[in-house]
């Protein structure tokens, strides 16, 4: 069952993204993310919501131990296996839910990533919680949002206003604190309008499902576009201004198990107090309607 709706979305997804990305994507989140996920050389990557797979065969093709594309959506796993067997890379791809991933034993991976597909997950903690669970001992996880405080599905709108010969960009935004589930319309033609489901959180809750999945954040990138988007979107010299995307690298700490008090009360247990508790791994688990203009990856590993 495709909840999400990005069945409907995959082939022209697929046309759009190739090898490559999209515009949004090659000129504005890629070369920011894969600057954050640096050498993948020996590595065993796991990419949630992998779409057509473009990344997740790049990849392989740099050298990682393993390179592993999971998505919820068949259709868009239709496309990426089709590209993977005219042009093998190495890569491998899965149907699953980011939220539950039985598949892959604990400390699998030594990165994970969910690149634009995070705010299309219904279960966005419960994806945090299983990234965590199968990341390796300091494993890395790193990805790419819509920016939570300044692109928030369609209640964020720019203000251009002009004076003389002098123009001011702003964005006008509402609702920034209010979860939300919110039907995004897609223009795939000029007669057809496809609809996916988006999940606002405020950036609070991120780092909320972070933090009690047990892990820290070491870095936070707000991508500027490079000069092809400037150049080709008319909303690229807008973003010099105000970012929309928001790029997040944590690091997974596994939460320390607290022990009971102990309730011997001999001196010796008065003298040592509690029990060190034993470090444990836990188990359990937008586009728009903006013609040609795009940012979205691909599809949901939600449901």
């Amino acid at each position: 069952m495709d909840k999400g709706g990005w069945n409907a979305l995959a082939a022209w997804r697929d046309r759009r993204m190739g090898e490559r990305g999209d515009l949004w994507h090659r000129a504005i989140i890629d070369p920011t993310l894969l600057s954050v996920l640096g050498q993948v050389r020996g590595l065993r990557i796991l990419d949630l919501g992998c779409g057509n797979g473009y990344l997740t065969r790049r990849w392989a093709r740099l050298g990682a131990a393993e390179s592993v594309g999971v998505d919820a959506s068949t259709a868009s796993l239709r496309f990426a296996r089709r590209r993977e067997r005219n042009h093998p890379s190495g890569a491998r791809f899965l149907h699953g839910n980011a939220a539950r991933l039985p598949e892959f034993e604990d400390g699998r991976f030594d990165r994970v990533v969910a690149h634009m597909s995070l705010m299309d997950i219904e279960d966005g903690a419960g994806a945090i919680r299983e990234a965590g669970r199968v990341l390796a001992p300091q494993g890395r996880f790193v990805f790419s949002i819509s920016h939570p405080c300044f692109d928030i599905d369609v209640r964020s709108v720019w203000v251009v206003e002009r004076h003389l010969n002098e123009s001011t960009v702003s964005r006008k935004v509402t609702g920034y604190r209010k979860e939300r589930t919110v039907r995004i319309p897609w223009d795939i033609s000029g007669k057809r309008t496809a609809y996916t489901l988006a999940y606002h959180r405020p950036l609070s809750v991120y780092l909320r499902y972070l933090r009690e999945s047990g892990f820290a954040v070491i870095r936070m990138e707000e991508p500027s576009p490079r000069r092809e988007a400037i150049r080709k979107s008319p909303q690229g010299p807008f973003m010099v201004e105000i970012p929309l995307h928001l790029i997040v690298e944590a690091v997974h700490r596994p939460l320390p198990v607290r022990s009971a008090p102990s309730r011997v009360s001999s001196p010796a247990s008065r003298t040592t107090g509690r029990t060190p508790g034993a470090v444990a791994r836990r188990s359990g688990s937008r586009g728009r309607k903006r013609g040609s203009d795009s940012r979205r990856r691909g599809s949901t590993p939600g449901s």
